[in-house]
């Protein structure tokens, strides 16, 4: 039997991801069947590790691939392939067992070509194509909120109070062997925003989620207020 979850109410996890592809023309080994090398991907804008929030990413490719569902079940979650035509890439993301959220599709268009006004295709310089995207946990489960509290790649908003103690983070050799900071296409990474803007979110996050707490707060009390005047008055009456 399954315990039930237990979710922390006026608690938000939020997580910012980029999803996309990397394309390079293959030039003279090009053919009529296979023109283009090209990486599908989901990464934290920051380039930490997302195996503490995913534990697989289901790619699905056009059904003239061989083998078009593709599973990765440790990060980097991303696939490389080579072929000649462009197709809409399905994304879904599996999460840990300890967030009981049910999964997330995502779609991606691959692109190979540059633009028009671009020049001719490089072997060189990519046809990149990145989304910037937030996964939103509303109401937690607490064993995973007290597991990836104080992980860099997520932004935590919300009274904390009932949690114990932070649990420890994980050593450093094991979140470097799934982050992308070293990924040899971080060159043509996206730049959505960069950790000051990360860490103003956060505060601003924060500020609301308080700002909500409050007025609940106010208003609980003058519901029970209320209440003390209705059955004040119906006793003198």
């Amino acid at each position: 039997m399954e315990l039930p979850v237990r979710r922390m109410k006026d608690v938000e996890i939020s997580v910012p991801i980029a999803y996309g592809t990397i394309a390079y023309w293959l030039g003279k080994k090009a053919d009529e069947y296979r023109s283009h090398r090209w990486i599908v991907y989901v990464r934290s804008i920051s380039n930490e590790d997302l195996g503490p929030v995913i534990k697989r990413v289901i790619f699905t490719l056009h059904p003239s691939f061989p083998n078009p569902t593709r599973i990765v079940d440790s990060p980097p979650f991303e696939l490389t392939e080579v072929g000649w035509g462009e197709f809409e890439i399905g994304i879904t993301m599996i999460f840990q067992s300890d967030a009981a959220e049910k999964p997330i599709e995502l779609y991606h268009h691959l692109k190979l070509y540059p633009d028009d006004d671009a020049g001719p295709p490089s072997m060189k310089k990519p046809v990149v194509v990145e989304t910037y995207d937030e996964i939103v946990f509303s109401e937690p489960s607490e064993a995973f909120v007290q597991r990836i509290r104080n992980h860099p790649s997520i932004i935590l908003s919300g009274s904390l109070n009932d949690l114990p103690p932070a649990a420890p983070v994980e050593n450093s050799t094991e979140r470097k062997r799934g982050d992308t900071k070293d990924h040899p296409q971080a060159q043509w990474f996206m730049k959505h925003s960069d950790l000051d803007e990360l860490a103003r979110l956060k505060s601003a996050r924060q500020q609301v989620q308080s700002q909500i707490m409050k007025l609940k707060r106010d208003l609980n009390l003058l519901e029970s207020e209320a209440l003390q005047l209705k059955a004040s008055s119906g006793m003198k009456s």
